[in-house]
């Protein structure tokens, strides 16, 4: 650092010595910290173009799905998916397909869907919803043990109301009215979505005096 007593021809000395001892590594940070600093913007601005073409595309999808566009939907979003795999956009594309290929039948290829986007979806909420989804296509298959498999792994989160309807449609099918009540309540407890319809299939198993 440079003596603010010193005279104006010894700072100018003291900066050359200072400058021949440390200017090559003050060029070398300067230049590290701007190349750092441009280049998180540039990262920054590629991810975001990446986000917005991924929610074009998702858009894109959206149109045909709802103008019935079955074919152009499920090309679609294989394609999505598989360039975005990583993405919130890649889940909900398996997720949507998923929905395309049970209407189309394809109950095998809509379960397949639903398994990636539970193994790979991008948050937990997403995994959940295909979860839920996953478990009540086995449900509706009659494939009880299988569909309890999956409910076994829900784990503890806001699903939990919904996941445990779930558990209760199922005891109830087997049988088991004591055990799809206890479900139906807990689905009740933890803030179940449809609750009044929940509450309509507990009034039908609570036995009247």
């Amino acid at each position: 650092m440079v003596d603010l007593n010193l005279s104006e021809e010894e700072q100018v000395e003291a900066l050359k010595k200072w400058w021949k001892e440390n200017g090559r590594s003050t060029i070398v940070g300067v230049v590290l910290g701007l190349g750092a600093v441009f280049g998180w913007q540039a990262w920054n601005q590629h991810q975001q173009g990446v986000a917005d073409e991924a929610s074009a595309r998702f858009e894109q999808l959206s149109l045909a799905v709802g103008a019935g566009n079955s074919e152009s939907a499920a090309a679609q979003a294989e394609a999505l998916i598989q360039d975005h795999k990583g993405s919130a956009y890649g889940t909900f594309a398996a997720l949507e397909l998923a929905k395309i290929k049970l209407a189309a039948g394809d109950s095998a290829g809509a379960e397949t869907q639903l398994k990636w986007a539970m193994e790979n979806g991008s948050e937990n909420s997403f995994r959940q919803i295909a979860r839920l989804r996953l478990a009540r296509l086995m449900f509706g298959a009659g494939r009880l043990e299988e569909a309890k498999a999956v409910l076994d792994k829900s784990g503890v989160d806001s699903f939990q109301g919904e996941f445990a309807e779930l558990r209760g449609d199922i005891a109830r099918k087997e049988g088991d009215a004591d055990s799809a009540m206890t479900a139906y309540r807990e689905a009740l407890d933890k803030g179940v979505s449809n609750a009044s319809l929940v509450q309509m299939k507990l009034d039908d198993l609570t036995p009247t005096l």
